[in-house]
């Protein structure tokens, strides 16, 4: 008798299934547990309560990333007291417990979900956890990841296992070519706004189509980092060569003639849906449908293509939708009807585990080069990582952002979310690369417009919201 056709989800759900409780929930076992300084500190405390090891110190990892300052200085130093306290406590139980930890100036240091990725440390197949609900990022390479609270930190430290509750399968099918000045940003926020911030709740969504095929590795980690603003429990592409050879190149102990290497080849090729797997949904678009987009509002999926004007709530037929807009229009002082483009700024953002990597900034550096920051604009870079910020600057980049008037920062969470320093003032307007628009994310007060690095670097030269495609480049 032939086996069910699985989905890609099931099966890395099945490989890890260490017990089978109900219906609706697994015991999972998790290949890698990230920790952050904020969501960790009282799960170790319930651990030393109850007298207990961490059962598998090598499957875990800690950052320091949220709370560190990011300000140009070599040396960094958390004056906020709370801030160097968990600072302090996660370094404190990392040492006790003999888990590796990229402190906050560690030259490795940076995001969680960029410097993970970029060491080799997630790999098709995987299920990989984390006290932060941009853990979905791994599913670019083909791992399962999701997001944990505190109480599951505490249970993941002392059994490398987790009660974990099934998700459904959802498929996204992207065909065709993204246009000129378009991204995976532009694409993901197009999707949010398509289905709905709670569009994909309790789903695990899976992309497919030439679109998606055609995607560079950095910009499916964009998309799959921001499939959660969706209410996605996690999402995943089907590792190719792409994928493959990203990790090949990121992995010293599978190198070439390693004799695991061919038996991780073999297992990675295997992990794609099977033809005859069923989706419970099933979304499709094509990928000339996408424009440059800009978010409006205050959710993520409150978002509109740049040349579009701000939506009319009387015009929503759904009485939650057009409720939402009111307040979200009355927040971020814009008028419905009038065009987005154009709109003025005061700051910029470019950064964040959505858009902090080398990719990104390359691309921001494009249409940045030959230009000046807007007079009345102030605007920051700030890496993902500390290998980014090297490379960056061995590329030139980081010169090219110097001379047009950006300020060049050390890698952090940064002004993604007010849990630092990097904090905006009430009613600051911000064009920004984060993953989240809501009120007083970046501040309290603050109004975000949530783009690509390339947009955010149009209205940082310009000083207002700008269509990317309307620059002309600058020519040395």
């Amino acid at each position: 008798m032939n086996a069910p056709a699985r989905t890609l989800y099931r099966k890395l759900v099945d490989s890890h299934t260490v017990e089978a409780i109900d219906a609706d929930h697994v015991l999972l076992f998790c290949d890698l547990h990230l920790m952050n300084e904020y969501t960790s500190p009282q799960a170790f405390a319930g651990l030393h309560a109850r007298g207990l090891p961490v059962g598998m110190p090598g499957q875990n990892l800690a950052v320091v990333s949220h709370i560190i300052p990011t300000h140009p200085e070599a040396v960094r130093v958390i004056a906020d007291p709370a801030s160097a306290r968990q600072a302090r406590f996660l370094k404190q139980n990392c040492a006790r417990h003999g888990i590796a930890l990229f402190g906050a100036n560690d030259p490795l240091q940076g995001i969680e979900h960029v410097i993970a990725p970029e060491h080799g440390l997630i790999r098709p197949g995987m299920v990989v956890i984390c006290g932060d609900s941009h853990t979905t990022t791994y599913g670019a390479l083909g791992a399962l990841g999701f997001g944990i609270g505190t109480t599951e930190v505490e249970h993941v430290l002392a059994t490398q296992t987790l009660v974990y509750r099934l998700a459904q399968d959802m498929r996204v099918t992207v065909d065709g070519a993204l246009g000129a000045g378009v991204t995976a940003k532009d694409l993901v926020l197009h999707l949010i706004a398509r289905v709905g911030a709670q569009g994909a709740r309790g789903f695990v969504v899976e992309y497919v189509g030439s679109a998606i095929d055609a995607l560079s590795v950095e910009a499916r980690l964009t998309l799959c980092n921001m499939t959660v603003e969706a209410g996605a429990r996690g999402a995943l592409i089907a590792p190719d060569g792409k994928a493959i050879d990203y990790v090949l190149a990121r992995a010293p102990d599978l190198a070439a003639g390693h004799p695991w290497r061919r038996q991780a080849l073999a297992q990675w090729r295997q992990l794609r849906s099977d033809a005859q797997a069923r989706f419970a949904v099933e979304h499709r678009l094509h990928a000339s449908e996408v424009v440059p987009t800009v978010t409006w509002g205050t959710s993520p999926d409150q978002a509109a293509p740049i040349d579009a004007c701000v939506p009319d709530p009387d015009d929503m037929a759904d009485p939650v939708a057009r409720q939402g807009a009111r307040q979200a229009l009355a927040y971020t002082k814009l008028r419905a009807g009038a065009p987005l483009a154009g709109t003025p700024i005061e700051h910029v953002f470019i950064g964040s585990c959505t858009n902090g990597r080398i990719e990104d900034l390359r691309a921001a550096a494009a249409i940045v080069r030959g230009r000046q920051v807007a007079k009345g604009v102030r605007a920051m870079v700030v890496p993902g990582s500390g290998a980014v910020r090297r490379q960056a600057e061995a590329e030139g980049l980081a010169r090219i952002f110097l001379d047009a008037g950006f300020e060049w920062r050390q890698p952090g969470c940064s002004m993604c979310l007010a849990m630092n320093d990097d904090v905006l003032a009430e009613g600051v307007r911000c064009a920004s690369t984060t993953n989240r628009n809501f009120e007083g994310r970046q501040g309290r007060g603050a109004i975000t417009h949530l783009m690509s690095p390339p947009m955010a670097a149009a209205a940082a030269v310009t000083g207002r919201l700008t269509d990317v495609r309307q620059l002309e480049p600058v020519h040395d």
